[in-house]
C-alpha cells in the first residue's frame, strides 16, 4: 500500500511522462479530468463498497484499552492526521495501524472503541470518504500523503486523506492550526496551552461543556483575527461544534461518565494518540451530545474572512436552522464539483456511497438527491 524507494523512482518517472501507473491505492480521485481518470482507474484494484455496519448490540461501557488493543508507537510509513480520535483508534489497533482503512472499518472502530452512535458514525465517515477517499479501492487515509507515496497529482485533484483542507477538515480546530499557516494536522502545543487555560478558567480544571463553549468562540475569534482565508461555512460550521463536544463524549472514561475531561487524559489523546491505562468507552451510544450548548454560548452565523478581521456572513451556507441544506449543498456543490461527469465503476461507487451517506442523515423531510442518476 505504501511505496518504497524503488517504487518512488518509478512514480516520479511515470508522472513526468503523464502516466499514472503507480497512483496510491488510497489517493482520492476527486478533481481529475475524464482523461486522467481513464488512465488511473484501470491501474487500481477495484473493491466493491460493502454495506456499513449497523448499530452495536451491546452499547454498555467496556474496557477498550485491552490486551488485544495495546498502544504501539508509529512505524515508518504509518499515517496520522488531524482527528485525535481516529489517530488513537489506529494507534491502539481498533483501526489498521497504517492509518489507511475502509469506511466499514472506521465505522466499526468508532462504535466499538468509543461507542459512537451509528447514524453519526455513518454521516461523518461517508462525508469524509466521499471527498477525501478513493472510491475505487474503498480506502481512506486518516491523514495525508507520506514521502513514500510519490509526487502530488496535478491540480485540481485532491491529494487524498483527511489532511486535505476545506472539503472536510477546516479552520479553527482546537489543537491543530489553520491550513493557511502551513500545518493543519500536527498537534500544536500553543493551541493545547489555550485548551488548558480555558479549561482551568471556565471548567474548574476540566474540559467540559462550559469550557468548550468559551474555547470554541475563542478559536473562531483567533482565526478571524489572524487568518485572511478563514472559512466558517457548511460543513465546517457543523463539524467545528461537533469537534468541541467529541472529547467530552468519547475521551471521558465511561465508568466516570460525568462530562469532565481530565487535562492529562486530554493530552494523551490529542498529542500521543493514546488512551489512558484501563480506559473504558462511553457508557451509552454517543454522538454530538451537547452541541447545542456549545453553539448557544456565543452564537455566530456562517461566513468567511475577506482579509484579516473582515468576517462576512454567507447566507448561502447551511446553519442550525437549515440542516437539510447541509446535505443538499454537500451533494450538489461539493461532490458535483469534485466529480462533474463520472462514468462506469466510479459512477457506481459514487452512487453507492452517496446512498450510505444519506442513510446516516436521518431526516425524512430532506429528500435524497441522485446527482448521477440511479445505478
Amino acid at each position: 500500500m505504501f511505496l518504497h524507494l524503488s517504487q518512488l523512482t518509478a512514480v516520479l518517472l511515470a508522472f513526468s511522462t503523464g502516466a499514472v501507473t503507480a497512483f496510491p491505492a488510497y489517493g482520492s480521485l476527486a478533481g481529475y479530468s475524464r482523461e486522467e481518470l481513464d488512465q488511473i482507474i484501470p491501474t487500481l484494484q477495484a473493491q466493491s463498497p460493502t454495506p456499513p455496519p449497523g448499530p452495536l448490540n451491546d452499547t454498555s461501557t467496556k474496557l477498550v484499552n485491552d490486551k488485544d488493543h495495546p498502544w504501539k508507537p508509529l512505524r515508518k510509513g504509518d499515517i496520522r492526521g488531524p482527528c485525535p480520535g481516529l489517530n488513537t483508534l489506529a494507534s491502539h489497533g481498533w483501526l489498521p495501524r497504517s492509518g489507511v482503512a475502509t469506511p466499514a472499518q472506521i465505522i466499526n472502530a468508532v462504535q466499538e472503541g468509543f461507542n459512537m452512535e451509528n447514524s453519526i458514525a455513518l454521516f461523518v465517515t461517508y462525508a469524509a470518504f466521499l471527498v477525501d477517499g478513493n472510491l475505487i479501492t474503498n480506502q481512506l487515509s486518516i491523514g495525508g500523503k507520506t514521502p513514500e507515496t510519490g509526487p502530488d497529482p496535478p491540480k485540481p485533484a485532491i491529494v487524498g486523506g483527511l489532511d486535505t483542507h476545506a472539503v472536510f477538515e477546516g479552520d479553527a480546530s482546537m489543537t491543530r492550526g489553520d491550513a493557511f499557516f502551513g500545518d493543519n494536522h500536527s498537534f500544536n502545543e500553543t493551541l493545547f496551552d489555550e485548551f488548558v487555560a480555558f479549561s482551568n478558567k471556565f471548567g474548574g480544571g476540566k474540559y467540559n461543556l462550559t469550557a468548550a463553549g468559551e474555547l470554541r468562540w475563542q478559536r473562531i475569534q483567533d482565526s478571524i483575527a489572524t487568518n485572511p482565508t478563514f472559512s466558517f461555512v457548511s460543513p465546517r460550521y457543523f463539524t467545528a461544534y461537533a469537534e468541541s463536544t467529541f472529547p467530552i463524549n468519547f475521551f471521558v472514561d465511561g465508568r466516570q461518565g460525568d462530562g469532565q475531561l481530565d487535562l492529562t487524559v486530554a493530552r494523551g489523546f490529542f498529542q500521543n494518540s493514546r488512551m489512558p491505562d484501563d480506559f473504558h468507552r462511553a457508557n451509552r451510544s454517543m454522538g454530538a451530545d451537547g452541541l447545542d450548548v456549545v453553539a448557544a454560548a456565543h452564537p455566530i452565523e456562517p461566513g468567511s474572512n475577506h482579509g484579516v478581521g473582515n468576517y462576512v456572513l454567507d447566507p448561502t451556507s447551511a446553519d442550525f436552522n437549515s440542516f437539510c441544506l447541509l446535505y443538499t449543498n454537500f451533494v450538489n456543490q461539493t461532490i458535483r464539483s469534485l466529480y462533474p461527469a463520472p462514468t462506469g465503476v466510479l459512477r457506481t461507487a459514487l452512487n453507492t456511497n452517496l446512498d450510505f451517506f444519506y442513510s446516516g442523515f436521518g431526516d425524512p423531510d430532506c429528500p435524497q438527491i441522485f446527482p448521477y442518476g440511479h445505478n
